[in-house]
């Protein structure tokens, strides 16, 4: 069995093969992806803080890419502006697989979290204050120095994950878990222990003049939802990704039409 599929999830990305458990994803996942994306103005005001990042990184277009600079020997790290508490949060996280080099780390920080060391690290998960997905090597850090960090996903025979150039990660403060998909499959439970924290959108990095986007997908409270609702959700997991655009070919009246497509 494979990784659990999700139904909104990005589109343009092939889904890993299934060699790993199934695991299932974070309760309300699948809703948080089919909704429509918050707008450009919230997902700045969600994106990388200018103002908590090394000195070597620049942050662009309002918060939603940053560059590094090409400095040596140094690995460099950003926070996202917005820490996460309560709730299920979502973002894309896009870098080119060119541009990671030797220590490419996405996953999530503490305000605390060291951003900048005077070698090349996997700086995110080095200490108690951070836990981060090395996407080149496949491996997770959290109080870690390296060697012996568990391989992510855990898959039977010990294979590496090819990471695309897009990934999500899914952070859910309710139960605790940071976790991540890819080509809109849910890859499973990365961290777990983290309730109680406020936790940021993190990256480190060691290319020079890479250039990391971040996308805030949005953000959903365990709170009780109409019959009507979970009917919609129903009807769009039934048809899948790839056939939402039939919706207006369904024997349906047009308010009923908008509604399972969000409009």
């Amino acid at each position: 069995m494979g990784q659990t599929a999700l139904a909104g999830g990005s589109s343009g990305t092939p889904a890993p093969q299934a060699l790993y458990p199934d695991l299932s994803c974070p309760e309300g996942l699948e809703e948080l992806l089919s909704a429509p994306p918050p707008d450009v103005g919230t997902q700045r005001r969600h994106g990388w803080n200018p103002k908590d990042c090394s000195e070597n990184i620049e942050v662009k277009e309002g918060g939603l890419c940053f560059e590094r600079r090409p400095v040596a020997q140094s690995t460099d790290g950003a926070r996202g502006k917005r820490g996460y508490s309560r709730g299920l949060h979502a973002w894309e996280i896009s870098w080119p697989p060119e541009q990671r080099g030797t220590h490419a780390v996405v996953g999530v920080a503490t305000a605390l979290a060291p951003l900048q060391a005077d070698h090349y690290a996997a700086l995110l998960g080095c200490n108690s204050e951070s836990w981060g997905w090395d996407i080149g090597r496949g491996k997770l850090y959290h109080q870690s120095k390296g060697p012996g960090a568990p391989q992510y996903p855990a898959g039977p025979h010990g294979e590496q994950l090819e990471v695309p150039e897009r990934l999500l990660v899914v952070l859910d403060m309710e139960e605790g878990t940071l976790g991540y998909a890819i080509g809109g499959t849910y890859l499973g439970t990365a961290f777990r222990g983290l309730k109680g924290r406020t936790l940021y959108p993190a990256v480190s990095a060691v290319w020079g003049q890479c250039q990391v986007r971040i996308r805030y997908l949005g953000e959903r409270r365990a709170e009780p939802h109409s019959l009507l609702h979970l009917s919609r959700l129903c009807v769009r997991h039934t048809l899948g990704d790839t056939r939402l655009g039939q919706v207006s070919a369904l024997p349906l009246p047009p308010a009923m039409k908008r509604y399972l497509l969000y409009q």
